[in-house]
């Protein structure tokens, strides 16, 4: 009886704050109305956002007045990853609301841009040529929720240690200063102030301020969706695309290496191993496509580099904002952008992806195997890395952990793979938009429509989900449910 009475005190915690989250996002929906300032044509869509608005917030405050508790309940890692899970996919079901009501989408499709938005991937079944203003301002307002966990992070401000479980289940264990609610809004004035000064940059170089706010919230979330069927392409402009690649790298740094960088520590900034694989990879990656890929794509010089820098930065940032098309892309170009993409960004960031500080440390350690194989046999072979300000000592636990999650990580995207061929996809196609969509990437080569196969759909957004919260919290989070339930039900039953 005391499990039982144990496991509803926790459970009840966990629905208190869920419903808080809920009701944040329901303010979240109530933003883009802002657009009937300057829009006041849209007052016609209104309904398509404060119907689903009102019912979360109605479902939130009611999860939160039944279970609320006079006393704080700190939860564990896995307690939080329940949170998230439960509360990511009910705000990704209600933010598809207004794209069937406004935009007339299946709701199929518009589970799927929701959840495109909110993983910010940028894969898109909507035509944005046909699309209202407030949708569009819609899809861009969830990808800068979405990028930062926006939700999440308001959380961990407000109900103290409650928040560490679930900002470090939702991949921000990472705190900025030691106290979770301060560390929450440094992150929140990193963030706006990326998106406040984007939007400035883009104005200033030449695009309308919606589209500016737009591309903004896009770019610094990683998220890549655009007003234009062109994307950055449809301007064709060497100052928007100078705006969008600095966007691009500090939205893929992780708010850690942001917050040395702001501060001027440039030392511990420069220490960062995902700082020193960037390093090699993009005048890498970015000299090989201009040599074989674009060099003799393009007329001139100077566009050959700029779509080299571009697309290269884009594909491992996974922000998905593009300025051509892949179509006459050789074998070498493509395959090395599916690379990128499956590599992916910084940890603790708003990028996706296998995570470039994952990939250093399997570097690291293939280099101390081979060290360790052709040292003396007792010598010590330690493998010393930074994280932040702190030089530590990786071990083997961490390795196997890391291990485990590349595998998984592979192992879906191969799955994944197989069903897009198994509907006719080539494969060169289905592995690079697999890829896409499992590194929440958001880059296509066409497979992704609005008249793709539902198969294919259903793939992509699960692909999505668990590429933005890698995983392990997914399944960590079922098991746990499960085994809760079912021994609360034992005991019950006896």
């Amino acid at each position: 009886m005391r499990e039982k009475e144990y496991q509803e005190r926790r459970y009840a915690a966990i629905l208190s704050s869920i419903g808080v989250i809920l009701i944040l996002a329901s303010m979240v929906m109530l933003t883009p109305l802002l657009i009937l300032i300057s829009n006041p044509a849209e007052y016609t869509n209104i309904l398509s956002f404060c119907f689903p608005a009102g019912s979360l917030a109605f479902l939130g405050g009611l999860l939160w007045m039944i279970f609320k508790s006079k006393s704080v309940t700190a939860l564990s890692v896995q307690e939080g990853g329940i949170i998230v899970l439960v509360s990511w996919i009910t705000v990704i079901l209600f933010s598809a609301w207004p794209f069937v009501s406004a935009q007339d989408l299946p709701i199929s499709r518009a589970i799927f841009e929701s959840m495109s938005g909110w993983t910010t991937t940028g894969l898109s079944v909507v035509d944005v040529t046909a699309a209202s203003p407030i949708v569009l301002l819609w899809r861009s307002i969830i990808q800068l929720a979405g990028g930062a966990g926006l939700a999440i992070i308001m959380v961990s401000a407000i109900i103290g240690p409650t928040g560490v479980g679930i900002s470090s289940a939702e991949g921000r264990s990472d705190q900025l200063v030691p106290h979770v609610r301060q560390s929450a809004r440094l992150v929140l004035i990193i963030y706006t102030a990326y998106a406040g000064a984007g939007f400035i940059a883009y104005w200033v170089a030449g695009m309308s301020p919606f589209d500016a706010v737009n591309h903004a919230f896009a770019a610094v979330s990683t998220g890549g969706f655009s007003t234009r069927p062109e994307s950055i392409g449809y301007w064709n402009s060497i100052s928007i695309e100078a705006v969008t690649l600095p966007l691009m790298l500090l939205g893929n740094l992780s708010f850690v290496t942001a917050w040395f960088l702001w501060r001027g520590k440039i030392r511990f900034v420069l220490k960062n191993g995902e700082v020193r694989i960037q390093a090699v990879l993009f005048p890498l990656a970015a000299a090989t496509v201009f040599l074989l890929t674009s060099k003799g794509l393009y007329p001139s010089f100077e566009k050959a580099i700029r779509v080299a820098i571009f697309e290269t930065v884009t594909a491992l940032t996974t922000t998905g904002f593009s300025t051509v098309s892949y179509d006459n892309w050789n074998s070498f170009g493509m395959f090395l952008l599916i690379s990128l993409m499956l590599i992916g960004g910084g940890t603790c960031s708003t990028a996706g992806g296998i995570k470039q500080f994952r990939v250093y440390l399997l570097l690291r350690m293939l280099l101390a195997e081979i060290k360790r194989n052709i040292a003396p046999r007792n010598a010590v072979t330690a493998i010393p890395i930074w994280e932040g300000n702190r030089r530590v000592f990786t071990d083997d636990s961490r390795f196997r952990q890391i291990a485990a999650f590349a595998f998984i990580y592979l192992l879906v995207y191969g799955l994944g793979v197989m069903i897009l061929c198994s509907y006719g996809y080539s494969l060169s196609d289905s592995l690079f938009e697999f890829a896409s969509a499992l590194g929440t990437v958001g880059l296509s080569v066409g497979v992704t429509s609005a008249n793709m196969p539902d198969g294919v759909l259903w793939a992509q957004i699960i692909a999505m989900f668990l590429g933005r919260l890698e995983f392990f919290v997914v399944i960590v989070s079922l098991i746990k449910i499960g085994k809760d339930f079912r021994l609360v039900f034992t005991r019950t039953s006896k």
